[in-house]
């Protein structure tokens, strides 16, 4: 206990998933939580997101730790409304050492298909740009920048049979791609500040975007109207260890390790939280 004593966490997507266990695995270290999360659909995104009452459920796991927390609702893709949520949450807690820009989406076969391009790259990227650069004239000496990216940045392999059908799952790659390398050039950047940039990369976890019918019918192309039951028998098949996915705690843990002083010589890093998936499409290189 006490790992992030005292230091208030920014966390964008923080109403379910990864990033609610982030925030109460945080706090439950010390630390006081600004969350933030959009808390309402995107037509193109074709499961649900989360609702004003998730947030809440988020603010009550997190006090429910003795910790503080400002919940916002805000939309990454614009940063104004990040930049008033963060401003927000440093005049009742009085700093933020800590980003965590985790908030995705996954519009696969989204409509109309480039408006599913634009959500899922304008969340997923611009939304980590935008967290980022609203916190970085807030952040002190010693802060933590943390993305969370995901294994689908690693896939080498994989041909795009018919260009143009699914722009919303290739949006999604190409954002977790691109967030990759700008965290590689924030950590240069603010490295003279002692300030550390990392980048998380989960596999399949076990949260709503992964149990949806549009994952049971990409994991499951073969069958008409999958099942969770039918997508479990290929979950596997993207890990090199014989599991079907990480839980949201698993990556917790890492987010904890970058976001205290344990880490602190630790930059610029593509953390991968993947029970192997990157070692079935890789072979080892320096």
């Amino acid at each position: 206990m006490g790992r992030v004593e005292g230091k208030v966490v920014f966390i964008t997507g923080a109403a379910r998933g990864q990033g609610r266990s982030h925030a109460v695995r945080l706090a439950e270290e010390g630390a006081d939580i600004i969350a933030v999360d959009l808390c309402r659909d995107i037509a193109s995104n074709r499961y649900p997101l989360a609702s004003p009452d998730d947030l809440k459920e988020t603010v009550r796991l997190v006090e429910q730790q003795g910790r503080r927390i400002v919940a916002v609702e805000a939309d990454v893709r614009e940063r104004a409304q990040l930049a008033d949520a963060l401003q927000q949450g440093i005049s009742t807690l009085g700093r933020v050492d800590v980003v965590v820009a985790n908030a995705a989406v996954m519009p696969l076969h989204g409509q109309p298909p480039l408006q599913a391009w634009t959500d899922a790259v304008d969340t997923n990227f611009l939304g980590v740009v935008n967290a980022v650069h609203a916190a970085l004239p807030h952040l002190p000496d010693g802060a933590s920048i943390i993305a969370t990216g995901s294994a689908a940045a690693f896939m080498t392999g994989h041909k795009v049979a018919e260009p143009g059908v699914n722009p919303g799952g290739s949006g999604y790659t190409y954002a977790k791609k691109a967030l990759s390398e700008f965290i590689h050039e924030v950590a240069r950047n603010v490295a003279p500040r002692m300030i550390r940039a990392n980048a998380v990369h989960p596999t399949n976890c076990n949260t709503d975007m992964l149990n949806s019918d549009p994952m049971y019918r990409a994991f499951r192309p073969d069958l008409e109207n999958p099942t969770r039951e039918d997508a479990l028998e290929s979950f596997p098949r993207q890990q090199a260890m014989p599991v079907p996915y990480v839980e949201p705690l698993d990556v917790s843990n890492a987010v904890v390790y970058l976001s205290s002083d344990e880490s602190r010589y630790v930059t610029g890093l593509q953390l991968r939280v993947d029970a192997g998936s990157y070692l079935k499409f890789h072979d080892f290189h320096v």
